[in-house]
């Protein structure tokens, strides 16, 4: 029986432009993210500072536009000062937040010349868990000072001289949260937020900062927490963040196949109580969303508990999970939610890039490969370019326990008027079989269908390996073509394509 599902689109109804900072990343000092992630001295690939050049290449094949440092939930407990200078003289700390240690070997400068290399703008977070304004504004003149201050010349003495100008500052990571080192209300963050906020711009007015907002809708603070926050510092930041994090739940499938819903629900949600802020304090100024963590996270697994008692290991296995084809089909399906709130959602992070609940994995002093989610991070982040469009679907829908009734297909499309290019980007969620698609292009003038790719496997939960890493990958859609203006094709259940069509060569 056929299972149509149209999408309605046109070059006219836009978003708004594709952000290339929607494709961020974000590298914490957390299990092996850091130490046999990207830094790994005695590995055959390392470069003369250490850093693994075989995931330097996969950081940039990936498309990673922005990544966020040094943590998450280690931030808050985090002294900057002790991963600068020599390191040998670098102290050995406990990180409570992970019940691991850090031997501080890498650290800010490490990590900027890291950046550099993998060709990423950083975002920095700053410790208002165990430290607070002072912290704030020393780790930022030590990095965005030009030289003549204390810090910045035990910058230039560190072998730095030039400011790093970083642009984008967290204030702090998840305070809501009460698992965080430092834990606030909302009133006391508000107010050490808007301290520090306020004295960062008085060194340097053009920052972008990034206040903390809610580390999940399912938070009992949710959406208060962000309205008491942007009440007291909503003239001295410029976005609020958002963090959230799917996995399918005692074999409940069919939601965790829905998960964007939630999403979607998280950021028409914040946005809501910003605009009511913006509207009780009558500014012009419009708040935006930095989704700063998300990705897809199996927290009930043996791999997310940390050590314990006496031990404390430098970069423990933790939070590594294997994801799966259905895994990426979700994962595709968050970034479709991002990137369909362009017009709000001005930054966002996966979390995380190396091995921790990571796309790249790796074995210390062996390979690196993909993850499943890989794939449609990078396809997404290669071929979405010009301007997010409008997408209207028309598709069967599927129950689930957590949100009742979801479409079976969800989808963004981007059009790059300028190139001519247009990129469809499509889930079939439904693990009830397979949808027709069926799309009218004949607003979009004489088109030519490019590739159609779909990541998809008949076993929705095998996943990639070292041993095998292309397991799970996009492969040629041979049933999608072009005719007349009119896009079909079939979408097979629990899947993710991206179809890419360019202006006919004249």
């Amino acid at each position: 029986m056929s299972r149509p599902v149209t999408l309605t689109l046109n070059p006219a109804f836009r978003v708004a432009p594709v952000r290339r900072r929607t494709f961020g990343a974000f590298v914490e000092h957390l299990g092996r993210c850091v130490y046999t992630g990207i830094h790994e001295p005695d590995h055959p690939s390392a470069d003369e500072q250490g850093f693994r050049t075989d995931v330097l290449e996969l950081t940039r094949e990936l498309g990673v536009s922005s990544v966020r440092y040094p943590g998450g939930n280690f931030v808050s407990g985090y002294r900057w000062e002790d991963g600068v200078g020599p390191v040998e003289d670098r102290p050995v700390r406990h990180d409570l937040a992970w019940h691991s240690s850090d031997p501080n070997t890498v650290g800010l400068d490490e990590f900027m010349a890291w950046a550099k290399k993998a060709e990423v703008e950083p975002m920095y977070a700053v410790n208002l868990g165990t430290r607070g304004v002072q912290e704030a504004l020393d780790v930022l003149e030590y990095a965005n000072a030009p030289a003549g201050t204390a810090l910045s010349d035990q910058r230039a003495a560190n072998g730095h001289p030039e400011p790093y100008k970083i642009s984008m500052w967290c204030l702090g990571n998840e305070m809501d949260g009460p698992w965080q080192i430092g834990h606030k209300n909302a009133e006391e963050y508000a107010r050490v937020a808007t301290e520090a906020a306020r004295a960062m711009r008085m060194e340097d007015p053009d920052l972008e900062l990034i206040a903390c907002g809610s580390s999940s809708s399912q938070m009992p603070t949710f959406g208060a927490w962000e309205n008491t926050v942007l009440t007291e510092a909503y003239e001295f930041v410029d976005m609020i963040s958002a963090h959230a994090y799917y996995s399918e739940k005692d074999d409940d499938q069919a939601s965790f196949l829905a998960s964007a819903d939630d999403m979607d629900y998280f950021i028409d949600s914040v946005v809501a109580t910003a605009d009511h802020v913006r509207a009780k304090l009558k500014s012009d100024k419009r708040i935006m969303i930095s989704f700063d963590e998300w990705n897809v996270w199996y927290q009930h697994r043996a791999e997310s508990r940390p050590p314990s008692g006496d031990d404390w290991p430098v970069a423990p296995v933790l939070l590594e999970d294997i994801y799966s084809a259905q895994d990426a089909v979700v994962f595709g399906n968050l970034l479709i939610s991002l990137l369909r709130h362009s017009d709000r959602v001005a930054s966002a992070s996966l979390a995380q890039l190396v091995n921790v609940i990571a796309p790249i994995m790796t074995e210390p002093g062996g390979r690196a490969w993909k993850q499943t989610t890989f794939h449609p991070f990078a396809l997404t982040s290669r071929h979405a370019k010009g301007e997010v469009l409008q997408v209207n679907v028309e598709a069967p829908s599927f129950e689930n326990p957590r949100f009742g009734t979801s479409s079976s297909a969800d989808s963004v499309a981007t059009w790059d008027e300028e190139s001519g290019s247009l990129s469809v980007f499509v889930v079939n969620r439904d693990a009830a079989g397979a949808l027709d698609l069926g799309v009218d292009l004949s607003a979009f003038g004489d088109l030519e269908l490019v590739e159609a790719l779909t990541l998809h496997h008949e076993d929705p939960y095998a996943a990639n390996s070292a041993d095998a890493p292309d397991t799970v990958s996009p492969r040629e859609n041979t049933t999608v073509s072009l005719e007349d203006g009119r896009l079909s094709g079939e979408l097979p259940a629990i899947s993710w394509s991206i179809i890419r069509l360019a202006r006919a060569a004249a």
